[in-house]
């Protein structure tokens, strides 16, 4: 969460305008979508759109308006056991894999309860906002634009087990480009900063910015690309255990795989599935979708390795790398020639060979949003640089995701690194 300082110098009128933009993109990106689609549940991991639709609006109902506006009344009191996802100090809720059966409240009732919630914060923002209430708020927005992301990786997931394979918008031209040569930034090592202590939005993870040293080493200039991944189908690469982590190895043995989720494979070779529903396979563009034990396999078949999130991060902030610039969130992965700038990250989140654990220093927060990172710091790796789908502005050198190993739905990818 920010510091009060750094919350405390938003105005007025930026909170407010921050706060509905954020909310109408939600409201956009549902909007392509059904009544019927909106309630399917496709796997435990995923959640109706209509859930999340919901559940970031539980979040300013019951740790903003419920505490801070007086006279606030509840939209509906059953909400508060039916849109928590796991906050145990405000009480029990619908479980996660059940979430699906929820064909109640309607999606026209989840968008009331949206303009109820939505009436009563504008209210409370008219009010002016003690520093600690504006971090709140805003940790409730980039909240918000982290489930717009969720939302897009699920009702992918979704629609991708739909027979039809519908597309969730109209697909652009199709493009095939050539696979970009591979080339690598090199670091020297030494001792580096990473993390933040501000100023500006950061979540608590990735703070306090503390002090940690590197051996030399390189990382690639670009994400691994489809062609690349179709090299490594060729050469047995999901048949070698040689290749993989026992845990990896034995997934694949649990459930036969030979490529990334969303691959399909016919008489006439790979076919992928998107939003914009099946296509082509375009060579040149990021792979995605990809386990940790994916993306380790590949590095190691490479001789290369995973870097660490430390490395990730010093050598992007030594390069100068940033995400590019988006008016929305893509619906796929750019190829790296498609891009004005070489070099960038946020079209694929890059998993890391790091465990997802606390910084040095880390404190959880007060109170129930202290269970917002903290308590999933065991067995996830952390995943760096954002993706396609993630919200612009909504991306940073020090943000970091997490996910199991075992994760595949979220838009992850891979950059090499090796040892120098």
């Amino acid at each position: 969460m920010r510091t009060p300082t750094a919350a405390s110098s938003r105005t007025l009128p930026s909170l407010r305008e921050s706060y509905q933009r954020i909310r109408d993109v939600t409201e956009a990106l549902a909007a392509p979508l059904s009544p019927e689609d909106q309630m399917v549940q496709s796997m435990p991991d995923v959640s109706p759109t209509k859930w999340h639709r919901a559940h970031v609006t539980w979040f300013f109902e019951t740790f903003l308006l419920e505490e801070r506006l007086a006279g606030y009344t509840a939209f509906h009191p059953s909400y508060r056991y039916l849109f928590n996802s796991y906050y145990e100090a405000v009480g029990s809720r619908q479980p996660r894999a059940e979430r699906g059966l929820l064909s109640r409240p309607s999606t026209l009732e989840v968008a009331a309860y949206r303009e109820h919630v939505d009436a009563a914060m504008h209210e409370l923002i008219e009010m002016g906002l003690a520093p600690e209430v504006t971090e709140l708020l805003e940790l409730g927005l980039h909240h918000e634009q982290q489930h717009q992301e969720l939302l897009l990786m699920d009702i992918k997931h979704v629609l991708s087990k739909n027979p039809l394979r519908p597309a969730y918008a109209p697909a652009p031209p199709p493009t095939v480009g050539e696979v970009p040569g591979l080339s690598f930034f090199e670091h020297p090592g030494g001792l580096v900063e990473i993390g933040t202590d501000g100023p500006g939005f950061s979540f608590d993870n990735e703070r306090p910015r503390h002090r940690v040293h590197l051996e030399p080493f390189a990382l690639a200039e670009r994400p691994v690309v489809c062609g690349e991944w179709l090299e490594f189908i060729e050469d047995g690469g999901y048949e070698r255990p040689d290749l993989w982590l026992s845990d990896g190895w034995a997934a694949l043995r649990a459930e036969p795989r030979r490529a990334p989720l969303y691959w399909f494979e016919d008489e006439t070779g790979f076919e992928l599935f998107t939003l914009n529903g099946p296509r082509a396979i375009d060579p040149a563009e990021p792979v995605c979708h990809l386990s940790y034990y994916e993306a380790d396999a590949f590095a190691r078949w490479m001789g290369c390795r995973l870097p660490t999130e430390e490395e990730w991060e010093a050598l992007v902030t030594t390069e100068g790398l940033h995400a590019p610039w988006r008016e929305a969130a893509a619906l796929h992965p750019a190829a790296p020639g498609a891009l004005a700038t070489p070099g960038l990250f946020g079209e694929v989140w890059e998993w890391t060979s790091s465990a997802y654990l606390p910084y040095r220093g880390f404190r959880t927060a007060p109170g129930a949003v202290g269970e917002y990172n903290g308590k999933f710091m065991v067995g996830q790796h952390v995943l760096r640089g954002g993706c396609c789908a993630t919200p612009p502005g909504h991306v940073r050198a020090t943000y970091r995701n997490f996910f199991p190993p075992a994760a595949r739905w979220a838009f992850s990818g891979l950059r090499l690194a090796s040892d120098r």
